[in-house]
């Protein structure tokens, strides 16, 4: 099957060598050396365009796209939300420096966070706009950041209760974050409790959130969880402006077998519909309806350099071994992920064989991929791995002392450093020594 979908829309085979925004992807990795990774702007500027058509579409009310920062957020990206008008989700202090260093407006910084300490806290009343408020102690913490519970306090963020819904979307179990027994949000119980200590202290309690799980294509699990946010809401007695979030999570294809991906028209087209349905049973008006995808923009823009630097037949299994692996990207690990790959040179050469990447480090489940059709490999040759835009680098590591890998922004022909590679000397930062 065809690979090529799994890449940027702006790659190109000429001259049988890989090019991404016309660029020579050796030329890069010889400048810049790998690992390397790199982010198509088209790519995320088209997601984002079939968001916001299908919003217009299909939601008659407001709304407003969140990029899901914990997908990959450098300061790069967060300018990139800033110029196109999204909303930022933040966890935590780290994350909401990049976004004030970024100079995103107040009011377009969302703050989540299951366990918020003290510093996030005062960081989030200090720069989010919206903090989504996990626990009834997180609550408690909050209002004691009020100077005057017996006056509303304007600059006061505005609130949000992260509801736990009991249901949970076909994902992955460590993606599963809606089902009962999950460390995420609140009870229908605590939701109601939780209103009340809002209404009491006068915090601004403004909309509803849940987030059910990430990489999910069958949106049906949205329903019930959507009609049970609804019911509290109306319950609660939120403002007639309030604000709605089912989250984000869209689901991406990794694999030829996964092809055609799911699209996201489907997806914003059934959140809105049932936002809408959900309204009308309990005589809501129509919320503002937040979407938070990171995923979905960002996976397929990002595409993963490695070069092999050794070739072993193991029994049946023959291993490409590269430079790069669990440290950069520790889906499989984690997930069992499954990745595809093409060679950026000779892409159009018959398969040989099947074959399994994995990286350098000292971990068996350090495996980029396993058994993928491909043409005979040699040392030293340059893999792309596509669809490695979203929870790679923001969850990588130094394992192994791993540098991270430099970061290329491609635009219209031209590739820009976005993040250099890590040094020894930055491994030894934060140390002091004896």
């Amino acid at each position: 099957m065809d690979r090529l979908p799994l890449f940027p829309d702006t790659t190109k085979v000429e001259n049988n060598v890989l090019t991404i925004a016309g660029q020579d992807l050796n030329a890069l990795a010889k400048t810049y050396g790998t690992p390397l990774y790199l982010y198509d702007r088209a790519t995320l500027d088209n997601a984002l365009a079939d968001y916001r058509s299908a919003l217009k579409k299909h939601y008659p009310g407001r709304s407003e796209i969140t990029y899901a920062g914990k997908a990959f957020l450098c300061l790069a990206i967060a300018q990139w939300t800033s110029m196109n008008g999204l909303w930022l989700d933040c966890t935590g202090e780290g994350e909401l420096a990049v976004a004030v260093k970024a100079g995103l407006e107040r009011g377009h910084v969302l703050v989540h966070g299951v366990n918020k300490s003290p510093a996030d806290l005062r960081a989030a009343f200090r720069h989010a706009g919206t903090i989504v408020v996990d626990n009834l102690t997180e609550l408690e913490s909050l209002v004691r950041l009020q100077p005057n519970s017996q006056l509303p306090d304007p600059s006061f963020p505005n609130l949000w209760l992260r509801l736990q819904p009991g249901l949970a979307v076909d994902t992955h179990a460590y993606t599963q974050t809606g089902q009962g027994g999950s460390k995420f949000g609140m009870t229908p119980a605590e939701i109601t409790e939780a209103a009340h200590v809002c209404r009491q202290n006068r915090l601004p309690l403004t909309g509803l959130h849940f987030h059910q799980g990430s990489q999910f294509k069958d949106p049906e699990p949205l329903k019930a969880a959507t009609e049970l946010a609804f019911e509290l809401a109306k319950e609660i007695g939120l403002p007639d402006d309030w604000d709605f979030c089912p989250g984000g999570g869209w689901g991406a294809a990794y694999h030829e077998d996964d092809l055609p991906a799911p699209p996201i028209e489907a997806y914003v087209k059934f959140t809105a519909s049932e936002a809408v349905k959900a309204c009308q049973k309990h005589g809501l008006t129509l919320p503002r309806l937040h979407l938070e995808p990171g995923r979905s923009l960002v996976a397929r823009a990002g595409v993963a350099l490695y070069r092999v630097g050794a070739v072993k037949q193991r029994g049946d299994r023959t291993w490409l071994l590269t430079d790069g692996g669990m440290a950069d990207n520790p889906r499989f690990a984690l997930y069992g992920a499954r990745y595809s790959c093409l060679p950026v040179t000779g892409v159009e050469r018959a398969p040989a064989g099947k074959f399994s990447i994995a990286g350098p480090y000292c971990e068996s489940g350090d495996v980029i991929l396993e058994d993928l059709q491909m043409p005979e490999i040699q040392v030293g040759e340059l893999l792309a791995v596509p669809v490695s835009g979203a929870y790679h680098l923001s969850m990588s590591s130094n394992y192994n002392g791993a540098r991270r890998p430099a970061v290329l922004w491609l635009d219209k022909g031209k590739a820009r450093l976005i993040q250099r590679r890590e040094t020894g000397d930055d491994l030894l930062q934060r140390d002091l020594g004896l």
